[in-house]
């Protein structure tokens, strides 16, 4: 993978990248000798994992873990280079994400992996996500609404963090992730005087791996399908955002989310979907250039 340097000294700590000493096939055995450490999280596995500095490489782990490692599934294939994909433009248009990048396994199969943003020099920071804080087992019941209202009551900055919350919403939609639920969102309590809506995590295109997918995995003004810029535009009102900055990271950028998935791991065929994804979707809110 073509990663420089300042990128793998900010991540790992390294000038070279981390080996992966195990395949896919491996990993369900990896997670069992953890106590079952294996979670999935929506469509795609995760595997905790640390890196050994003296061998540089990235061995999972039970407890601890600096990064998380998402390797393919055979169910939605290619999951990982969408989500580096998709995290790759949220970071380009200014959205806060963790350092995240593509390595092979042993087997050479690409998996995603992203540095964990609850852990500080070893520390562990306090997080609970929105289905944690709203009280709500089934993560696809309630509304970004919800989550703006309950973001304005404990945040230390509550007006900047609905504007960054209304951002991600948006970029959701944009790049066709229907399966952003209140899990995906997370508060960190860094201190009392500190507590933050976290960086943006879990971004993909489910809309590439599943085409019938909704447009929203909680709803938006009532609505999970069929959004339309009225229904951004009264989120923005309820979340008192001024109309001219509601907007601006998303404007004239159709250019830039191409050039980031002409270049990207995703299979060509797949490029070229994802690209009409996301036209449609800036097209609907009037955002087109």
């Amino acid at each position: 993978m073509n990663l420089n340097e300042e990128f793998l000294k900010n991540m790992f700590n390294s000038s070279k990248i981390p080996v992966i000493d195990f395949g896919l096939g491996d990993i369900s055995r990896k997670a069992q000798e953890l106590t079952d450490k294996l979670s999935i999280s929506g469509i795609q596995p995760k595997l905790s994992v640390t890196l050994d500095e003296k061998q540089n490489m990235l061995i999972p782990v039970a407890e601890g873990g600096e990064y998380i490692l998402k390797p393919q599934t055979s169910t939605f294939p290619n999951i990982p280079e969408n989500e580096q994909c998709c995290m790759d433009i949220a970071k380009e248009l200014n959205i806060e994400v963790p350092l995240h990048c593509l390595i092979p396994l042993k087997d050479k199969s690409l998996a995603y992996v992203v540095k964990r943003f609850d852990r500080e020099k070893s520390v562990k920071i306090h997080q609970e996500d929105f289905g944690q804080i709203l009280e709500q087992t089934d993560k696809y019941k309630g509304s970004v609404e919800q989550i703006g209202r309950k973001l304005k009551e404990i945040s230390s900055a509550p007006g900047y963090d609905v504007q960054l919350l209304f951002e991600r919403v948006v970029l959701n939609f944009i790049l066709g992730n229907g399966d952003a639920h209140l899990k995906n969102y997370s508060i960190a309590y860094r201190d009392k005087d500190n507590i933050r809506l976290t960086p943006a995590y879990d971004i993909v295109c489910s809309k590439l791996v599943i085409p019938g997918d909704e447009d929203s995995a909680i709803t938006i003004h009532g609505k999970k399908n069929k959004l339309l810029r009225e229904d951004f535009d009264q989120l923005g009102d309820d979340f008192s955002i001024p109309i001219k900055i509601r907007y601006e990271k998303f404007g004239n950028k159709f250019n830039v989310m191409r050039k980031i998935i002409e270049t990207s791991s995703i299979a060509k065929e797949k490029q070229g979907q994802f690209l009409e994804i996301i036209k449609e979707r800036i097209n609907r809110i009037g955002l087109l250039e």
